[in-house]
């Protein structure tokens, strides 16, 4: 009896550790942050592999920039950088998923901004 309660619990931990790491992000998604002119809008898209992301977002010149980051249960970030003449520039997103939305801040040099997300 002791044995089956324990293998019944193993196996119940098992499936949760399970389902609090199988949230899918991958896909494109539409990022909302404020501008200098009101809100801005673009697309992004994000290949996962298990916690590891990789974002590819548009960069100011039309280019594509590419960062990596990880997914853990709802909690997900990702870092951008990128070479300019005045050196590099790095922007910090993090942020909640919540289904196809999701939400959080990203932080550029010593400013942060909230942005939000949905799948599309």
């Amino acid at each position: 009896m002791k044995k089956t309660l324990t293998l019944i619990f193993v196996a119940l931990a098992l499936v949760s550790l399970t389902a609090y790491a199988l949230v899918d992000v991958s896909g494109t998604w539409e990022i909302t942050r404020e501008g200098r002119n009101g809100p801005m809008t673009s697309d992004f898209t994000i290949e996962q592999d298990g916690s590891k992301i990789t974002v590819t977002m548009a960069g100011r010149q039309g280019d594509e920039v590419v960062g990596e980051g990880t997914i853990e249960g709802n909690d997900i970030q990702w870092t951008i950088s990128r070479e300019t003449q005045r050196g590099e520039f790095v922007m910090e997103y993090t942020g909640t998923v919540d289904g196809d939305n999701m939400s959080g801040t990203m932080s550029v040099m010593d400013r942060e901004m909230e942005w939000t997300a949905k799948k599309k």
